[in-house]
């Protein structure tokens, strides 16, 4: 065997598989260290959480790579943790119930405007832009204990299951958008730690190398692996623009 086929065979699926803890241990540090989650976008954990769990549900019907579903299920504890900590240390700014459209960046490091944890339009009821933490873990039971009933009534429908698989991995393309865009509001990348981006793109190279090569991998995995290689690399463009 080859240097390519040790790498796609042994050493990409051990690296898809350890990803969340290399790809968020350092951020986790990070936010716990400084006791403060300025910069970093909340919208990260909730598109890996939704992405996660719907993986885990597709998984049930399309009997994909059991190192994938490894990866799914240890995402979702990463990302829990990572939630927590950012919210513990999320700045006390909060938005009122109606808040008016802020005229500041909220990822702006200016000492003379406050950094509000929410993105610089409101949103529907102030989706992930709550004041408090329970709103968020209650969506999230919510959501999964919605998606168990659907997998409970539809499960055994192809259809279901390719529609389940797409939504997942679609979700998870544009994990990269909601720092993108905080970072062009910003004009800064503080608060957004090189190492995660750095993980991003080397995990980019190893699942395009293990989606297009192992077997049992949907086309929806490629797809997903293409649109975020991408963004991740005008994340690298935006590193060397705002420094």
């Amino acid at each position: 065997m080859g240097f390519f086929g040790v790498l796609v065979s042994y050493v990409a699926p051990m690296f898809i598989v350890t990803s969340p803890l290399t790809s968020y241990a350092d951020q986790i540090r990070n936010i716990h260290v400084t006791k403060s989650s300025r910069g970093f976008s909340l919208d990260t954990p909730l598109i890996m959480l939704i992405a996660s769990i719907l993986r885990c549900f597709y998984w049930l019907g399309a009997d994909f790579e059991t190192s994938l579903l490894i990866q799914s299920i240890l995402m979702i504890f990463v990302q829990l943790l990572l939630l927590k900590v950012a919210l513990d240390h999320r700045p006390s700014t909060h938005p009122p119930r109606s808040p008016p459209t802020p005229t500041i960046s909220p990822t702006s490091t200016s000492a003379s405007a406050p950094f509000p944890p929410y993105p610089s339009a409101p949103r529907p009821y102030n989706f992930w832009q709550w004041p408090t933490q329970k709103p968020y873990w209650s969506f999230l039971a919510y959501f999964t204990l919605t998606t168990l009933t659907l997998q409970l009534l539809f499960g055994s429908s192809q259809l279901f299951i390719d529609l389940v698989g797409y939504v997942a991995l679609g979700v998870e393309a544009t994990l990269p958008i909601p720092q993108v865009l905080s970072n062009q509001r910003s004009r800064s990348c503080d608060g957004f730690r090189l190492s995660v981006l750095a993980s991003w793109l080397l995990g980019d190279v190893m699942k395009m190398l293990y989606f297009f090569s192992a077997q049992h991998v949907g086309l929806q995995f490629k797809l997903c692996a293409g649109v975020q290689f991408v963004l991740d690399a005008y994340l690298g463009v935006q590193f060397w623009m705002f420094g």
